[in-house]
């Protein structure tokens, strides 16, 4: 399925039903007072985040979505029936923006971030009154009803941000699509060439019986926090994370400036995706001999301060679980959950190994 993380919609209620003017005719009754009947209520527009889906891409085909109008009134007093509700059904994380007529989209009406949450975007007009509404003591017959008042219609913005645990950052081709690949099921497209990946990804990451989702996001440029090379897009999806992995390319020219790079576009974007818990990644490591691998490491974590930076290789799984490991340390953190217990004996479970290594200690790892 395609990926779609923005899409523009336009949504119309239904009108309300007309009022319906008619009077009681049977026969030996002379003078049948008025019963008309009121008209229906028009549909709602509704918004529902619903399981099972990861993209707007459904909203690529269909931009246009009306409900329609509730049934007249009729006589003996019958009320028109309502008309049926729409609804939008999206994924997870969808933020719903209104566009202003300047195209302005700054005003945010939902954030559907919880399965089976629901929100109404526009409801339907009233129906109108029918003549026996309006029957008084001086107008014992009136001729007077009403039309179904009108539903509500505007354009919006979906943005899908993707709900995931963890996200992965970096430069183009710093083998961010090659460590999911490594630890999860998920098959992005892997090259020896920049930005090979196009849209996000995601994987359910396993490490010591828990899992949590890793989301692999399109190589970030200069200038992405601006929306060069769709990069406030991408970035979005960071919002939503409880914690950053940050890989560096170890065979780069010079890490450090790219570190600083990224770093410097994250904290542009604004949004707290700065203020995340980061791990920094120095990647590819089995392309570099032990000795430059340590150097560039520990120029590395000079520039990154507190942050760990820790050696890893993707192709070979040589760092990855200590990567892991450290990433479910900060999701727990950052999302507590009750600490586990053995159901046996009544104690807790025992805690992780230490997530300390080098880079030819774990090579012999599989995610599987």
């Amino acid at each position: 399925m395609k990926f779609l993380d923005q899409a523009k919609v336009f949504i119309k209620s239904g009108d309300g039903g007309a009022g319906c003017v008619s009077f009681r005719r049977e026969k030996y009754v002379e003078f049948g007072g008025p019963n008309g009947g009121d008209g229906g209520r028009g549909g709602h527009v509704w918004a529902e985040a619903v399981d099972g889906l990861n993209t707007l891409i459904d909203y690529r085909y269909q931009q246009h979505f009306k409900a329609r109008r509730g049934h007249h009134g009729m006589g003996s007093d019958r009320t028109g029936a309502a008309a049926d509700d729409v609804v939008l059904r999206v994924p997870a994380g969808t933020q719903i923006l209104a566009e202003d007529e300047d195209g302005n989209r700054d005003t945010v009406i939902a954030d559907l971030t919880e399965v089976g949450q629901k929100v109404l975007l526009a409801r339907g007009g009233d129906g109108g009154r029918g003549n026996a509404r309006f029957k008084s003591a001086t107008n014992q017959a009136p001729r007077r009803s009403e039309p179904g008042w009108p539903g509500q219609e505007m354009y919006l913005w979906l943005h899908l941000k993707l709900i995931a645990d963890a996200g992965l950052v970096g430069l183009p081709n710093a083998g961010k699509s090659t460590f999911l690949a490594a630890v999860s099921r998920a098959k992005p497209k892997i090259a020896d060439y920049p930005f090979t990946t196009l849209h996000p990804q995601l994987g359910v990451v396993g490490v010591d019986a828990r899992e949590f989702v890793l989301a692999d996001l399109p190589g970030l440029i200069e200038g992405a926090h601006e929306g060069t090379g769709l990069g406030d897009r991408f970035l979005a999806h960071v919002e939503r994370c409880a914690t950053v992995l940050h890989l560096v390319d170890g065979t780069a020219a010079d890490p450090v400036a790219d570190w600083r790079l990224i770093r410097e576009e994250l904290a542009a974007y604004g949004h707290g995706v700065a203020e995340k818990p980061e791990i920094v990644g120095l990647n590819k490591a089995d392309a570099l001999t032990a000795e430059e691998a340590e150097e560039r490491r520990a120029a590395l974590q000079d520039a990154a301060g507190d942050t760990p930076v820790l050696l890893l290789s993707g192709v070979t799984g040589a760092g990855v679980p200590a990567v892991l490991r450290r990433m479910l340390a900060h999701i727990d953190t950052a999302r507590p959950r009750p600490a586990a217990t053995d159901t046996a004996a009544g104690r807790a479970a025992p805690e992780a190994e230490d997530d300390t290594g080098s880079p030819g200690r774990d090579a012999a790892w599989s995610p599987l």
